[in-house]
């Protein structure tokens, strides 16, 4: 799986727990809307580790919860 598909399930997952909108998931971590909508389509095709950081700040969770999904133990490379 692509690094872009996993990260835009892991955030959809998220918002799905939490029950929050992508709007409020921006809100929440002082990210632009279109950041996390480009994150959520999987138009980000190399995301940066500082926005994922971000993203797991505003949720108070550990980076490393954010990771620790299945979904990342066979990331293919994008480049």
């Amino acid at each position: 799986m692509k690094l872009s598909k996993a990260i835009s399930i892991k955030i959809r997952k998220i918002c799905d727990e939490k029950n929050i909108t992508p709007n409020k998931l921006a809100s929440m971590c002082c990210l632009t809307q279109s950041t996390i909508q480009n994150l959520i389509a999987g138009n980000s095709h190399n995301p940066k580790l500082l926005t994922i950081i971000r993203i797991c700040e505003g949720l108070n969770i550990p980076v490393k919860e954010f990771f620790n999904d299945e979904l990342f133990s066979s990331i293919e490379r994008e480049d």
